[in-house]
């Protein structure tokens, strides 16, 4: 068979229309319009994107003169001082969980390895040549802040903490701070009481 120029343009917008018209027998109800469906691209999938007419109310901005909300700045970012010469202390953080014989051999509280059954934190921190008089700590829900003489640390806690109930125990024959704090936790099936 040869087609000509003329009969295979004919022959091209033929098969277009056939192709491009929707068809009464066919049972795909989700392209009814193929030329709706030909137009999808990636941009359609999902919601569509909003206007600018429709503001988040978590951005609305009160009447005040503050650039900040006390929710965006960061805990602890008052205490950090890049022109401090003072060096890091070497710090260790361990997560513990009060465990009994029922959790180990029948495991009836539900509790597993993971960092969300931990009921403390432990921070260690080592401090060569310091005496337990010249430390100064602070507590803070998500920051922890030490300074001596010699040391600064500025730590942001990797879980939320009772700033109120913790301890703090100096060693001077290890030459070093044990903080243990007790982590907030939601009540879930997990942290029951």
């Amino acid at each position: 068979m040869e087609f000509a120029g003329a009969s295979s343009l004919q022959h091209l917008q033929a098969l277009s229309s056939l192709l491009s018209t929707q068809q009464e027998d066919e049972d795909d109800e989700d392209c009814k319009n193929i030329n709706a469906c030909a137009r999808l691209g990636p941009g359609q999938v999902g919601p569509p994107p909003k206007t600018d007419e429709e503001v988040s109310t978590a951005y609305v901005k009160k009447n005040s003169k503050d650039i900040w909300s006390e929710e965006e700045v960061a805990e602890g970012c008052q205490y950090e001082d890049d022109n401090d010469p003072r060096p890091q202390p070497e710090y260790e953080i361990i997560l513990k969980q009060s465990v009994g014989t029922e959790d180990i051999f029948l495991g009836l509280n539900g509790k597993n390895p993971s960092s969300m059954c931990c009921e403390s934190m432990l921070v260690k921190i080592k401090l060569p040549d310091t005496k337990a008089t010249d430390v100064v700590l602070d507590v803070k829900e998500k920051f922890l802040d030490l300074r001596t003489l010699k040391y600064k640390l500025g730590l942001h806690l990797p879980h939320p903490i009772h700033s109120h109930e913790g301890k703090a125990q100096f060693f001077s024959e290890r030459e070093e701070l044990e903080v243990t704090l007790l982590i907030k936790r939601p009540m879930d099936f997990i942290n029951m009481p």
